[in-house]
């Protein structure tokens, strides 16, 4: 195998897969499925670009990490993207942005209007059927599997997948936003709709978000209604209690003793400080720095098994500081979750 002549402190091959590692899919653990598809992005678009910018720009992270050393010989790979898929991003897009701006001039949908909010529904869907095809061949090869987005409509179809392979598991989520619009602007599954979406999964038990800073009304007592199961960490209250002198150790406890054993992870970078992911189709003043949603992730791996992630929203180019924090991410998502299941650490 390729990966016996690796040298994992050499120079990162551009050539090789993700994070220049030789890996085909066979041979390793974690699979990662990109989904270049901003669609129903309201703001920004550009995040169809992210998974091929994180590629071409993780092979210059480091490949040694202290809580997971030699966790590359475990294998990552990147598979290459869905044939069509972007193309058709690309299409609908155009669709998009037509029924977009006839919103935002304030004008009533009309015959032609609801045709296209119709067709990009149907593209979307199509998507998410893929994607739960997919994640399902792969979860039944006793493969971790990773979406990289594109915006956060996608990672649904795993969300699907892994709610047929497991009774009970819940989300943290990371996000500057609630996502719990009922079909935003019409699209059924548009990115500010993804959670809202995952709260019709009932297998799903608990939804955890952290940072959220900017939401709608409605959103709020949506979240509000129903406690049990939909737990908030506003990035206000974060803040506020740690002006008061709270420790983000003790709030990171706080937010993972609401989490059931099993856990998947859905990280919009949006939920970061807009310094670190300028180019998101959404970004909001505050938010996280890199070193904490990395060491919540951490006690996460620790107390609880990570069964799947997502990482979306990502844009910019492959030298943009977006990447760069992209792809490190990605590698610390993959890192903590390979060694959730394990009973010591080495640290």
């Amino acid at each position: 195998m390729a990966i016996d002549d690796f040298e994992p402190g050499g120079v990162g091959q551009v050539n090789a897969g993700i994070f220049g590692l030789p890996h085909n899919e066979e041979e390793s653990s974690i699979v990662l499925l990109p989904v270049p598809w901003d669609v129903t992005t309201s703001y920004m678009p550009g995040t169809h670009a992210g998974p091929q910018s994180i590629l071409e720009a993780s092979p210059q992270l480091d490949r040694h990490h202290a809580d997971f050393p030699g966790f590359w010989k475990q294998g990552v790979h990147l598979k290459q993207n869905a044939d069509g898929i972007l193309e058709r991003n690309h299409s609908l897009r155009k669709d998009a942005e037509t029924v977009i701006a006839h919103l935002e001039a304030g004008k009533k949908p009309d015959a032609a209007h609801n045709a296209l909010v119709k067709k990009i529904n149907e593209g979307s869907a199509k998507v998410t059927a893929w994607l739960k095809k997919e994640s399902l061949a792969l979860l039944d090869k006793d493969k971790l599997v990773g979406v990289v987005g594109g915006d956060h409509s996608v990672p649904l179809g795993l969300m699907q997948a892994l709610a047929e392979k497991n009774d009970d598991y819940g989300i943290l989520h990371f996000d500057a936003h609630h996502d719990y619009r009922n079909a935003y602007m019409g699209l059924e599954e548009s990115h500010a709709s993804i959670m809202y979406n995952a709260t019709k999964i009932p297998q799903i038990s608990k939804l955890v978000q952290v940072g959220i800073r900017d939401f709608s009304r409605s959103e709020m007592e949506f979240a509000r209604a129903d406690r049990a199961r939909l737990v908030t960490f506003y990035d206000q209250q974060l803040k506020e209690e740690q002006f008061l002198g709270g420790t983000w150790h003790d709030q990171c406890l706080d937010i993972i003793r609401h989490l059931p054993d099993r856990v998947y992870i859905s990280f919009d970078i949006d939920g970061l400080a807009p310094h670190l992911c300028p180019n998101t189709g959404t970004p909001v003043p505050g938010g996280l720095e890199f070193a904490q949603a990395v060491y919540l992730i951490k006690l996460v791996a620790k107390a609880h098994k990570i069964i799947g992630f997502d990482l979306v929203e990502v844009a910019g180019d492959a030298h943009s500081i977006d990447a760069n924090v992209g792809a490190r991410l990605l590698w610390h998502l993959c890192g903590y979750s390979s060694i959730s299941k394990r009973s010591h650490w080495v640290l």
